[in-house]
């Protein structure tokens, strides 16, 4: 399977899933993130699903997204787990879900989290624990911490109330 094919098999998946709820809408896949031949081989493709909003009404662009993306998260999810479910290695992707910017908004607004963090960290060398960010978030700020070898992070606690902590290496 191509990655066109798999990008495809993604956006006919959220076209199907729209459709069912009762909102027909078209949605674009756009590969993200190619697979390197340096890549760990556990990473996939990563796909943007945009849902296209210009035929949906300011209700249901907020249905869909929910109170702090908890709607579009659950979309996401369910893409990620029913698309890649008994797909071999190589036909398996990441599959990123997008509505009116909400998922870019987020991310300069986690980028801003993790930098504000990383400073704290550094002016007073205590770690500091961030709270309410999905799996999907905190996965987004261990990736950019990989910049900063000084500084290390990690998940503490259970879902629902599983927090990101940063802190210095060495400062266990």
């Amino acid at each position: 399977m191509s990655e066109e094919q798999i990008g495809q098999r993604g956006q006919q998946w959220l076209e199907q899933l729209l459709q069912l709820i009762g909102v027909s809408t078209q949605v674009t896949a756009q590969l993200q993130i190619p697979k390197t031949a340096s890549s760990d081989p556990e990473e996939h493709d990563s796909y943007w699903l945009t849902i296209e909003q210009t035929s949906l009404s300011p209700e249901q662009v907020k249905a869909l997204i929910g109170a702090e993306g908890t709607v579009l998260d659950a979309i996401q999810y369910l893409a990620n787990a029913t698309l890649n479910l008994n797909q071999p290695q190589e036909q398996q992707a990441g599959y990123t879900i997008e509505l009116d910017g909400y998922r870019l908004r987020r991310q300069a607004e986690i980028q801003a989290i993790a930098t504000s963090a990383i400073e704290q960290v550094r002016t007073t060398g205590q770690e500091v624990e961030l709270k309410s960010l999905s799996s999907a978030e905190r996965r987004q700020i261990h990736t950019f911490l990989k910049d900063f070898p000084e500084l290390e992070s990690f998940s503490r606690g259970k879902e629902p109330h599983r927090h990101l902590v940063i802190r210095a290496i060495g400062n266990s």
